[in-house]
């Protein structure tokens, strides 16, 4: 029965980083789309204190034992590339 109750916490703390990252995205994606050019120091601004606090989350996470080092940085990882893309379109437009 623990085992099970771990696993649930698991995917619950894997599911929640996915979902502020898919948050992260989104808001910079309003931001580029409205608000500010990505050279814009509040651009800047508002992606580093984002991307910061997940890391810091994912971080927390780890050390529970609630997500794996590996999966975390992936996660990571994936925004990055979505942010990129989405920097990408801008400029190009």
């Amino acid at each position: 029965m623990e085992i099970e109750v771990q696993d649930t916490y698991k995917e619950q703390a894997l599911k929640q980083l996915q979902i502020d990252a898919e948050k992260i995205a989104k808001l910079i994606k309003v931001q580029m789309d409205n608000l500010t050019m990505p050279q814009c120091p509040l651009y800047e601004e508002v992606l580093d204190t984002q991307m910061y606090g997940l890391s810091r989350e994912i971080d927390f996470a780890v050390k529970l034992g609630l997500v794996e080092q590996d999966k975390g940085r992936e996660i990571i990882s994936v925004l990055e590339k979505e942010l990129n893309i989405l920097h990408e379109l801008y400029t190009n437009k």
